[in-house]
């Protein structure tokens, strides 16, 4: 669903040092390009450009990264001094990711050697500054990433940021189609869809029920039995109290609700999508396996007509390759002492993206929507540390709480709950993270990411121009 990315590294230095030194520049860039390139850590190529030595050819380089859809970004490196003047043309220009990678080819100084030949031209430190002076005058929000080259450290850092900027630049491809209005009465649901279309360039369609519908009545019996085949391979079939017969009905619903809704997202170049109980004239089910499936195939998703947590579900499922990464909400509190925690869930829509067990097709009644009994996937979540978020619009602007949280799977068992749970402890503490994410407006839907960290959400916001608030 993500087309092809590569990052340019654009090298800083200058004509001042004549020919023979620029020849051994370029040929220090380009092994550290290989080198990282062949590291195993970097998610996405790193492609070598001419040196930037002047600022017709910084312009043009900043030019061409705007054109190119592959290109995702640009790393930069101060191999000598390289006059900051010199870059503030290509740089206003540039509309993508910027991070300046503050290292030198060099691991150590040569004492027993060095010579000002040496020195001028392993100036990375003198670059450095001058060419940071210009990026934070002209505010770029760049990433700026200090350290050894080799180190590994580094390197995973250079490849969180390469995830952010997929991100930031996939950020004005998503398209969320609605499947009816929000729910009626909920306020953290509502947004100003032309603001987030012009701030994250999110794209948000509505579409009354019966447009599914039509996809759901031309779903043949054979692309349903195909499906169904498919479901015995990678979950446990629970039949419960539901005859076998009964049972497979159910699913065979939910099937050809995921066939169709698929069908419908491509057909309109859709990454994301919401539901609402309130809203399912002409269905015969709530869809909740067929979307559980659908977000483990990466479309973002959210209940109740929240497209703005579709979107940034869809968004953090890119930074984080669609590893353990999906939608919540907080459902119950766990309040023995010592043991605080936050039971997360939703009536059907968990997603098996972080599951810790074989999830179990389990078909029960469902106390909302008026329906059949849905079939739904149930499992426990994973245990890991990772990163909550929530985004809420303000009337005046829109706010991303960040929270970071430590998920464990459930030790008690559960035997009557027929949904999907995930477990986790706020941080701080619970009641000081509790407080901060109620005092600051955070809402009871999420995207939770046990693969992505409060730096990589950061340096989204940063890029968008997104007001945040850290509780941690």
């Amino acid at each position: 669903m993500t087309a092809a990315k590569e990052f340019w590294f654009v090298v800083g230095s200058q004509h001042l040092y004549g020919e023979e030194a620029l020849g051994e520049v370029k040929a220090n860039a380009q092994k550290i390009a290989d080198a990282l390139n062949q590291s195993g850590v970097l998610p996405y190529p790193l492609v070598l450009q001419d040196l930037a030595v002047s600022a017709d050819k910084i312009t043009s380089i900043m030019k061409e990264v705007n054109y190119r859809d592959e290109v995702a970004g640009v790393i930069t490196w101060m191999h000598t001094f390289s006059p900051a003047k010199m870059w503030i043309r290509g740089t206003k220009l540039l509309q993508k990711p910027l991070l300046h990678l503050a290292t030198q080819f060099n691991e150590s100084i040569p004492w027993s050697t060095i010579d000002m030949d040496f020195m001028n031209l392993n100036q990375a430190a003198h670059g450095d500054r001058e060419y940071g002076f210009i990026n934070a005058r002209l505010k770029k929000q760049n990433k700026i990433v200090v350290g050894y080259w080799e180190r590994e450290n580094v390197q995973q850092q250079i490849a969180d940021w390469m995830d952010v900027a997929v991100a930031y630049n996939e950020s004005f491809n998503i398209k969320v189609a609605r499947f009816g209005d929000n729910m009626r009465n909920v306020g953290v649901t509502e947004g100003d869809k032309v603001e987030a279309q012009i701030q994250f360039g999110w794209t948000v369609d509505y579409y009354g029920i019966g447009d599914l519908v039509q996809y759901v009545n031309e779903v043949k019996e054979e692309e349903i039995n195909d499906l169904m085949a498919e479901y015995a391979d990678q979950y446990e079939f629970e039949y419960g109290d539901n005859s076998k017969e009964s049972w497979e009905a159910s699913v065979r619903v939910q099937a050809s609700y995921e066939i169709a809704i698929k069908r419908f997202l491509d057909n309109g170049g859709y990454t994301a999508f919401t539901s609402n109980f309130e809203d399912l004239h002409g269905m015969k089910q709530l869809p909740g396996l067929a979307v559980q499936r659908l977000m483990a195939q990466g479309y973002g998703f959210a209940g109740e007509g929240d497209w703005k947590t579709a979107a940034l579900d869809r968004l953090l499922k890119i930074m984080s390759h669609n590893q353990n990464t999906g939608f919540m909400e907080d459902y119950t509190y766990e309040l023995a002492e010592g043991q605080e925690a936050i039971l997360q869930s939703h009536m059907l829509e968990v997603d098996p993206s972080l599951a810790a067990n074989k999830p179990r097709i389990v078909v029960s009644q469902l106390g909302i929507g008026d329906r059949e009994d849905p079939a739904r996937l149930v499992f426990d979540g994973k245990a890991g540390e990772g990163v909550v978020v929530s985004m809420a619009d303000f009337g005046t602007h829109y706010k991303l709480l960040i929270n970071e949280v430590t998920a464990f799977e459930p030790t008690v068992p559960a035997p009557k709950l027929p949904v999907a749970r995930v477990m986790w402890k706020v941080k701080p503490n619970f009641q000081d993270g509790v407080k901060a994410w109620i005092e600051n407006g955070g809402g009871h839907h999420t995207v939770v990411s046990l693969n992505l960290t409060t730096d990589q959400i950061v340096a989204y916001a940063k890029l968008v121009n997104l007001e945040y608030v850290i509780i941690k």
